[in-house]
């Protein structure tokens, strides 16, 4: 007998129950969360930030190797990423879930899991959303709230000539920790008596499977008081995203090779694929880092963060986007990030 209980023994109401019985709330601007017809925000003298995402098995994760557990926080990190990048705070999220009958009770158990650890480490509250059956596998839709001061939300169309173009964290890894997972995902499949070889490469394969959006950099830049002039996250490659900003801006933008921020692991994984570090940092994309102009004059306050690299600057649109090298030389930039279709 199997330990798993179909969904079809506890119904959507059951389900819902069983979801709500875990959540806690800890925003003040939450008057009613789940459990009714809408939940009731009431946020304070702020602007409200909203972004929504679609995750489908099969297009932007893989059960065989994507823990539940992982995947439900993953989603909400995301979304979270996307409200980081406008400076903003986030306080609540929705999430919409559609499965089919061959998840069990314990599966979704398994992912709000996820949810809830992503809700806590976070800070937001989990108000509403809806279960429903599907077809094809598993789809999930998270939509995240945040606030922002009046003024202080930052677009991607403010960056200035000379200003400092900047990434947290580093590039790559969660591209290259796919190709690992891909990789070891093939051998099982030709033979399942295979363990997969994931030794050393934990770091790569966790910015893959479990991204954390850089809420931690926001908080910092606020006390250290930056206010960048323009901010995307890295979600479909650094090229991809610095050419959103540099039109949305009307800018041009350098950016230096050697400047850009890798991790070892990363590095030695481009190799043993044969692949060049500088397009997977380039082009990799579902890093969720943050990158973001600032004011040539907050170079001071940006240039000892651990966690911020000074990667370019934003120069004249009739210059266009270029990568130099040490030698002085450029060469124009090619974004081919994630096409969705």
């Amino acid at each position: 007998m199997s330990n798993f209980t179909p969904l079809s023994e506890v119904g959507e109401f059951g389900l819902i129950k069983l979801i709500n019985e875990k959540i806690e709330l800890r925003q003040k601007s939450t008057i009613k969360g789940i459990g009714d017809d809408a939940a009731v925000i009431e946020p304070s003298e702020k602007q409200l930030v909203v972004s929504s995402d679609m995750l489908l098995e099969g297009v932007h994760f893989d059960l065989s190797f994507c823990p539940l557990k992982h995947l439900g926080y993953k989603a909400v990190a995301v979304n979270v990423s996307d409200i980081a990048a406008m400076n903003a705070t986030p306080t609540q999220i929705t999430v919409n879930i559609a499965l089919s009958a061959r998840f069990t009770v314990e599966a979704v158990d398994e992912l709000y899991e996820g949810i809830k650890l992503a809700c806590e480490n976070y800070k937001v509250d989990l108000v509403g959303g809806d279960t429903t059956s599907s077809r094809s596998g598993l789809v999930i839709s998270v939509t995240a709230i945040g606030e922002v001061a009046k003024g202080e939300a930052v677009l991607r169309s403010g960056a200035q000539v000379n200003d400092l173009i900047c990434v947290t964290g580093d590039l790559g890894g969660a591209y290259l920790g796919l190709q690992i997972l891909e990789r070891e995902k093939q051998a099982y499949l030709a033979n399942p008596e295979m363990q997969p070889e994931l030794e050393g490469k934990d770091y790569i394969v966790g910015r893959q499977l479990r991204p954390e959006a850089r809420m931690d950099v926001i908080h910092d830049m606020k006390e250290l008081g930056i206010k960048p002039t323009a901010m995307i996250d890295v979600s479909d490659g650094l090229a991809s995203e610095l050419f959103h900003i540099c039109k949305q801006s009307g800018v041009g933008a350098t950016v230096y090779k050697d400047n850009l921020p890798t991790d070892q692991q990363m590095l030695e994984t481009a190799l043993e694929f044969n692949l060049d570090p500088i397009t997977c940092m380039m082009n990799g994309g579902e890093d969720y880092e943050l990158l973001f102009t600032v004011p040539l004059s907050d170079h001071e306050k940006v240039k000892n963060h651990p966690e911020i690299s000074i990667i370019g600057k934003i120069t004249e649109a009739s210059e266009g986007i270029n990568l130099a090298n040490k030698h002085g030389q450029s060469f124009p930039l090619q974004a081919q990030g994630w096409a969705h279709f």
